[in-house]
């Protein structure tokens, strides 16, 4: 049986990326526990890594169930140009980036990034009207899913990062997501770190002067060419 979220994804990647291994397994396992919708609109699949209407009938003001909330789905470089505020295109930039993932509600996400020495990591792009976090998540899958295996709400918030979840501002308990924490331990034999500063080491933002993030750095240069 195919995989709808791992073929339309590989449909869209640029040439020289690829789906990591770890990419592939989770993909597996939220298709395999139904932890997805299917669009009318873009024909696209969607997937979590809880059941959506679980988590919207659980959610009160208070807490609510389902662990990190994250959307899966094969976007690729096609709306870049907005991001980096270009008025057309930039091919050059499209072949080094490919988004797979939307992190928060306000419209932030996570691609897969080509560096200039050709290793693949995973970086955060927000919105800029929320999140404004711009830098490496983590330079590998494996790192990924354990950073979204601690519980945070979202992760766009870089100020929730120096604390584990539930320990800052945030007026809804999240609830573990136990189900995706067992599978992320028992797949690839790894631990889940207490706060994401352990993951993601300079959590940069689009409004900082400067900073030893590697991404940071390289997108500067296409910013409202």
């Amino acid at each position: 049986m195919g995989n709808n979220l791992l073929s339309q994804l590989e449909k869209v990647l640029p040439s020289g990326m690829y789906v990591p291994d770890g990419i592939k397994l989770l993909y597996q396992w939220i298709e395999k526990n139904g932890f997805y919708s299917d669009s009318d609109v873009n024909g696209l699949r969607y997937g979590s890594l809880y059941p959506v209407e679980a988590l919207k009938n659980s959610w009160s003001e208070t807490q609510r169930e389902g662990g990190t909330m994250i959307n899966f789905f094969a976007e690729g470089p096609e709306n870049l140009k907005y991001w980096f505020g270009l008025g057309e295109e930039n091919h050059e930039l499209n072949s080094k980036l490919c988004v797979f993932a939307q992190s928060g509600a306000e419209g932030s996400q996570c691609a897969f990034w080509l560096t200039e020495s050709g290793e693949q990591k995973i970086v955060h792009m927000g919105s800029g009207s929320g999140s404004c976090l711009a830098c490496v998540l983590a330079d590998n899958e494996i790192d990924f899913l354990r950073l979204l295996a601690i519980g945070y709400d979202e992760i766009c918030w870089d100020e929730e990062f120096p604390y584990p979840p539930n320990e800052h501002d945030n007026p809804t308990f999240i609830k573990p997501n136990i189900e995706f924490q067992s599978w992320v331990k028992s797949t690839f034999n790894v631990d889940i770190p207490k706060t994401a500063l352990e993951i993601v080491k300079n959590p940069a933002t689009l409004n900082d002067d400067a900073s030893e993030d590697a991404f940071f750095n390289w997108y500067q240069k296409y910013l409202s060419q």
